[in-house]
């Protein structure tokens, strides 16, 4: 006779491989054999439930009894057997309450269900919760059930995504047309730099937590502070140049404030250490800026530092800036910065020839160089230009929204 551990070892083995019904006969079968106790061993040994036990047990001893039905006779594709009997299973909670799913709904949704006042809109609608609030109006659910409906009626966990651009300038998409003009008709030449501008955010130096994850011993994260205080090293302003032409780019790492003469003076280093071998018979460089920030339009700081590059370069600089709002469409953001910040995921960036070293390494498969270094120098915050400094640029505005687009051209300097 089995005892309750082979009885146990055999369920192991060959329950997972039968349907319902063959468990239940299965279980039946060897209660049987058994005899006395037998239904309470296997129960034991099986976990399957004494009233199935027995409901397999009757079952077996109806088909015996009946004169027309043959244990034996096997059993055809054309005779498929049922595993539950017609009509069995437990009634479906919205057929049992035809109101659940509307009053879930405007639960979820109150203020599209016309309930603007609904208590759970300002609070966390967790399954819980939700299972919680319609059992107080009379609905009782439990909250995996909630979940179930939930799918049934397309919602699903969703986080907030970043779509809004604020107001639309009605001259927003001239102003792209006109960007793909000016910069096409440069990179069709080949002989004018066309350069995307602009500083990625702000980053903490030190044993601080980066985002994303790599790969590394498991149970062996990097080590890293709990809190997110400024450190000695403060923070660094990556100051990116990407010329769209030769997909290639400088960033400056600046310790100090992110101002327009930081942002011109990354445009510096990047002629002298890029740009002067590459372009060297280019008579104009093309700048693509964002609307606002250090290098944005309203800049007069932006516009003065540009005039004394130009006159020092001999050089005139195109300015063309993205309206407001839409400096997700500046080709640095998913050329250079969003690869910068795949190549440093779950990094700590200890210190800045951490920082330096890992912008440097960055490279992509179409071929992507990116050439980094600190920039240590004080850039003040705040500086004002006086309107004397204004009319001292040479600027000549575009015919089409001047204050996007203009040039600035290298200053006449005249022998006393």
């Amino acid at each position: 006779m089995k005892n309750e551990q082979s009885l146990r070892q055999q369920c192991q083995r060959l329950l997972p491989t039968l349907d319902e019904h063959g468990r239940r006969e299965w279980a039946a079968s060897e209660a049987m054999a058994l005899g006395r106790g037998g239904i309470v061993l296997v129960h034991r040994a099986s976990g399957l439930s004494r009233t199935t036990i027995t409901r397999g047990i009757r079952e077996i001893q109806e088909r015996e009894a009946s004169s027309d039905a043959d244990p034996l006779t096997p059993r055809t594709s054309d005779t498929p057997r049922r595993v539950r009997r017609p009509g069995g299973g437990r009634p479906r909670k919205t057929d049992e309450d035809p109101e659940l799913l509307g009053a879930l709904e405007s639960l979820v949704e109150p203020t599209t269900r016309g309930d603007p006042e609904s208590p759970l809109r300002w609070s966390l609608k967790s399954l819980r919760v939700l299972a919680a609030e319609l059992g107080r109006l009379g609905h009782q659910v439990s909250h995996r059930t909630v979940g179930k409906l939930l799918k049934s009626l397309g919602y699903s966990l969703q986080g907030n995504r970043k779509t809004i651009e604020g107001s639309e300038h009605p001259d927003r998409d001239e102003q792209f047309r006109y960007i793909a003009r000016q910069t096409g008709r440069r990179l069709k030449s080949r002989l004018v730099p066309v350069l995307s501008v602009d500083t990625k955010k702000k980053e903490l130096v030190g044993a601080y937590k980066n985002g994303g994850r790599e790969y590394r011993k498991s149970a062996e994260p990097e080590p890293v502070k709990v809190h997110d205080f400024l450190g000695p090293l403060g923070r660094v302003s990556p100051c990116g140049v990407y010329d769209i032409g030769d997909d290639s780019a400088w960033v400056s790492v600046g310790v100090s404030a992110d101002t327009a003469e930081f942002a011109v003076e990354s445009v510096r280093r990047w002629w002298y250490e890029l740009g002067h071998e590459r372009y060297e018979e280019a008579g104009e460089i093309l700048v693509t800026a964002d609307g606002g920030g250090s290098n944005g339009h309203r800049s007069r700081l932006w516009k003065l530092e540009l005039q004394g590059l130009a006159d020092e370069l001999g050089r005139s600089i195109t300015v063309c800036h993205f309206p407001t709002g839409t400096s997700k469409w500046n080709k640095i953001e998913h050329r250079l910065f969003s690869v910068i910040t795949r190549n440093w995921r779950a990094k700590a960036l200890h210190d800045y020839a951490t920082v330096v070293n890992l912008i440097g390494a960055t490279k992509t498969e179409a071929g992507l160089e990116v050439y980094c270094a600190l920039d240590e120098n004080h850039y003040e915050k705040g500086r004002k230009v006086s309107d004397e400094e204004m009319d001292s640029i040479n600027i000549h505005r575009h015919r089409f929204h001047g204050d996007w687009n203009y040039t600035i051209k290298p200053r006449v300097v005249i022998d006393a």
